[in-house]
């Protein structure tokens, strides 16, 4: 079949399972690799097989730098503690621990090797766990960690798989915790330099840029910008990737044009939607081929059969399962406790994850891109790398289809409570309140005229003004609705829902016009442009467009 034939396949598949996932009550992640794993062994169907630095270099760095931007840095920071535990130490105990597991059952496997698979296995990806979490109104501080979990762990994992791969090629001495430290601390550093380097220059280019089609093209590219000169310098390019994309998502908003940070909020959610997904669809589509070659002749007299790599790679996710649970809980209370005696009644405090919310953190391990891709980068040489990649694989579809499939019923179990909405919309209106202030200093200045010394009608102040005061009821009508005690009247409600079928009556006569072909094309796509602003603005004020 020609390849892009393939893609297109690939990408009706893609669309398709993410329209039908919600309505099974399955995250897409799970239905795709099964989904894959169906069409694997269809007879016919020929081998997958996709190079794993194609993944590494080609679909890591720009997955990560999507998922970097679109975190806020505050929320990073806020929970650092938790994120740099999670994805630095539980990453490095659970490969050295997993890995002298492999080292005392495999006899051929020297320590290296094993402590490189365990590296493979350790980090999470919470695409899964976040589709779900987020569809089920999970707590936004528990988000916040799992999304920055998945992306610092990516690195650790990473500088200890390059690590240990060294060690087995003979080209380092695997000086135990003392070298791995040593080369981790400057692969990090390194990395984050890098990263900023990039994120401050492009920041500053992009800013300068006039047009957000160059803009959003620009950023197309930083991702490698980021990844390529930190790996030649031998420090961690998705680090340097992680840092670029919060950096840049932080400056954008003082920076680029408001229509420079929607073209490039809208172009890097698509990308990431059909990366993200097609790996978890590559992934069942290469299990024939790797489940084929641990049962070659050669894998079979390693002494280890494809059942029992198997067997191996489920004993493995039911050991980083319990790590995970010794390692979150005791977390999770001192956290608790910490924030608690600072201000108990903050928001951070009350937002600060309890038994609950530290199940779902624990249960919500599942393994992902980087582990299919960093099995299948183990070298040639490695004893029992057919075995081991098959291992690595099992662990990431056993903790995705069993952890995954299962977390939507434990969340609803254990009845975590997600955002308040009557609060939350309290607070955004408070937040309008503050904001239409500063903008009414504006208008209340003496003298007040335009930046070409131009005198302003008074008409027109009174009309800027009642824009920001209709702003500013509107957040608090969605405030009083969603308090249950309220009985306050809506009539903003009425105002959008009829500014948008006037809307529509005014779409319909612009279609008749260019069919009528009484105006110019470009005249034509000034006018639907115009229309489109207004009804995004209309349905992003309702909360209808804000979702996703």
């Amino acid at each position: 079949m020609r390849p892009e034939l393939v893609a297109v396949v690939c990408l009706i598949i893609v669309v398709g399972v993410s329209v039908l996932a919600p309505k099974l009550r399955l995250a897409t992640p799970i239905l795709l690799v099964v989904i894959g794993i169906g069409i694997s062994v269809i007879p016919g169907v020929p081998p997958v097989h996709v190079p794993s630095e194609w993944i590494l270099a080609g679909v890591l760095p720009p997955l990560l730098y999507a998922s970097a931007i679109n975190l806020p840095l505050v929320d990073f920071r806020k929970n650092l503690g938790s994120i740099s535990i999670l994805s630095v130490l539980l990453v490095i105990v659970s490969a050295l621990i997993t890995g002298f597991l492999l080292f005392m059952v495999l006899p051929d496997l020297n320590i290296a090797a094993a402590i490189a698979l365990g590296a493979v296995i350790s980090p999470t990806d919470a695409v899964a766990a976040t589709s779900i979490g987020k569809r089920l109104g999970l707590p936004p501080r528990l988000i916040a960690v799992l999304e920055g979990e998945s992306l610092v762990n990516d690195a650790s994992a990473l500088v200890l798989l390059r690590t240990s791969i060294a060690a087995t090629a003979g080209t380092i001495a695997f000086a135990g915790f003392g070298g791995f430290a040593i080369d981790f601390g400057y692969s990090s550093v390194a990395a984050v330099a890098m990263g900023l380097v990039v994120g401050v220059v492009t920041v500053f280019v992009r800013s300068k840029l006039p047009d957000p089609v160059l803009t959003t093209a620009v950023s197309f590219v930083i991702p490698f910008l980021a990844y390529i000169p930190a790996e030649a310098i031998g420090a961690s390019g998705v680090l340097s990737v992680v840092v670029a994309g919060l950096y840049t998502g932080h400056m954008g908003a003082k920076h680029f044009t408001a229509s420079a940070r929607i073209s490039e909020r809208l172009n890097w959610r698509t990308i990431q939607f059909l990366l993200e997904n097609g790996v978890f669809l590559l992934m069942g589509l290469e299990i024939k081929d790797i489940f084929l070659s641990a049962l070659s002749p050669t894998a079979e007299a390693d002494g280890l059969d494809a059942i029992g790599s198997i067997g191996l790679g489920l004993a493995a996710a039911a050991v980083l399962f319990v790590l995970r649970f010794l390692f979150v809980g005791p977390l999770l209370v001192v956290q608790r406790a910490r924030l608690h005696k600072r201000d108990p009644l903050s928001t951070e405090a009350r937002e600060a994850t309890g038994w609950r919310g530290g199940l779902v953190v624990s249960w919500a391990g599942m393994r992902g891109v980087v582990t299919v891709a960093g099995a299948q980068s183990l070298p040639e040489s490695i004893p029992y790398r057919d075995q081991l990649v098959l291992i690595a694989f099992t662990v990431s579809i056993a903790t995705l289809v069993f952890q995954g499939g299962t977390l939507p019923w434990l969340i609803r179990v254990t009845r975590l409570r997600g955002v308040d909405e009557a609060a939350d919309h309290a607070e955004f209106a408070t937040l309008v309140d503050e904001l239409r202030a500063a903008g009414q200093q504006v208008l209340e200045e003496p003298g007040l005229s335009l930046p070409s010394g131009e005198v302003i009608d008074e008409g027109v102040i009174d009309r800027v003004r009642g824009d920001a005061e209709l702003r500013s009821e509107s957040a608090w009508e969605r405030a009083r609705a969603a308090d249950p005690e309220s009985e306050g009247s809506a009539p903003h409600r009425q105002y959008r829902v009829l500014r948008l079928e006037v809307l529509r009556a005014e779409r319909v006569a612009l279609l008749d016009a260019r069919h009528r072909g009484a105006y110019s094309s470009r005249i034509l796509v000034r006018a639907q442009l115009m229309l489109d602003q207004e009804e995004s603005r209309l349905q992003q004020s309702d909360g209808s467009g804000s979702h996703g």
